[in-house]
């Protein structure tokens, strides 16, 4: 089945809710007036159910089908955007200073409000399905946060399926992956204490800020010495906070950085052996160091049947050589892990076309690929809940 019709009919009228998004845009939780207009979208659409305030501000609208009862499936959007001043100098470019939609949500909301709005017209499927709009993806966990509330359990869902868009990657075309498809991203914060002094005599200190840069060094061996180079890890170390003048030597130095892993034993390996690095280097150094160490986002795991499942809607849509199901994984992390942890599904990219790359401030999304979108959401539901099931 190629583009909807009426997907392509919606596109002018999806395009105008997503460049109102993109004009006001919102940050991590505080997405009320994007809640807000997603619930009144939902509301005249005349969704059976609208359940709001869902992991703090998420909306749920439930649509059910005309062809009785039968399971729940999950679609879902993210809605939160970034703190970036945008410069694409567009019409419709943000109006809340620091703030844009420089990864697209603003698009995965339009196109999931239009295949609700085609769902609830149609209602050509049994059972239901849970549109679900999320906030805070851009370091909330948000995801988490919706799974926490009861959201699963609370709507019987069954399945759950999430879509991101890719710059680079053309319009009509997907790509997606079994398994580990996007990292898990944890942070730590390295505090190094030494003893400080005058910058004249270094033989009186014990110097943070040269333990620090061997750990800088040091914490790169876990990867280029430690790890299988089959094995996808990223250590970055992202900050180096150290004193405040010329000729002193500081007491402290800060470091902080990011990890990035895509199998849970490489995610606890990386965690021992930085530990044991920190403080080795800051012991032997005469110094001590302490480490703190937050594990964030979990991999995003597309599960083996809904990854099949996905892969065969989206050759609907777009044609057997445009879905690339062996899509290398994005060391960037997407906390609709947590809900692919509570339920099966996959997560799938769909092409923006040429554009700048996600978290640029010359960024925006590409409206030519809303009925893509659109399709491809109203496919998942008819197929996953067909009238005959």
């Amino acid at each position: 089945m190629p583009l909807l019709n009426r997907a392509i009919e919606m596109q002018d009228e999806v395009s105008q809710w997503r460049r109102h998004l993109h004009q006001n845009p919102e940050l991590m939780f505080d997405v009320h007036q994007t809640a807000k207009f997603v619930e009144d979208k939902l509301r005249s659409f005349g969704c059976d159910e609208i359940v709001t305030g869902i992991g703090q501000t998420g909306v749920v609208g439930i649509i059910r089908g005309r062809h009785g009862e039968g399971p729940t499936i999950g679609l879902r959007s993210d809605m939160d955007a970034l703190p970036l001043t945008e410069i694409t100098g567009k019409p419709w470019a943000s109006t809340n200073t620091g703030k844009m939609h420089a990864c697209g949500h603003d698009g995965h909301i339009s196109m999931l409000l239009g295949a609700a709005q085609y769902l609830a017209e149609t209602r050509n499927f049994k059972g239901s399905v849970a549109v679900i709009f999320q906030p805070a993806e851009e370091g909330g966990g948000g995801g988490r946060e919706m799974v926490k509330d009861g959201m699963m359990e609370r709507f019987s869902i069954s399945e759950v399926y999430g879509l991101h868009n890719i710059p680079g990657l053309p319009v009509g075309e997907f790509a997606i992956r079994k398994g580990p498809i996007m990292a898990a991203t944890d942070e730590f914060t390295i505090t190094v204490e030494g003893r400080g002094g005058h910058a004249a005599q270094p033989h009186t200190t014990i110097d943070p800020v040269v333990i620090g840069a061997q750990l800088v060094n040091a914490l790169q061996t876990i990867v280029s010495r430690g790890t299988d180079p089959l094995d996808s890890v990223v250590i970055s170390v992202t900050k180096f906070h150290a004193g405040d003048a010329h000729n002193i030597i500081p007491q402290k130095a800060e470091l902080a950085g990011t990890v990035r892993t895509l199998r849970k034993e490489m995610r606890d390996f990386v965690q021992k052996r930085l530990t044991e690095i920190v403080e080795g280097v800051a012991t032997a150094l005469g110094a001590s160091a302490v480490i703190d160490y937050a594990r964030n986002y979990p991999v995003t795991f597309n599960h083996d049947r809904e990854t099949d499942f996905a892969a065969d809607v989206a050759r609907k849509v777009a044609g057997n050589g445009a879905v690339n199901e062996e899509v290398a994984p994005m060391m960037a992390g997407e906390d609709f892990s947590y809900m692919l942890e509570a339920r099966p599904g996959a997560f799938i990219f769909m092409g923006n076309g040429k554009s700048a790359s996600l978290h640029n401030p010359a960024y925006d999304f590409n409206d030519d690929a809303i009925p893509h979108g659109i399709s491809y959401w109203v496919n998942i539901a008819e197929s996953a809940l067909p009238p005959s099931s």
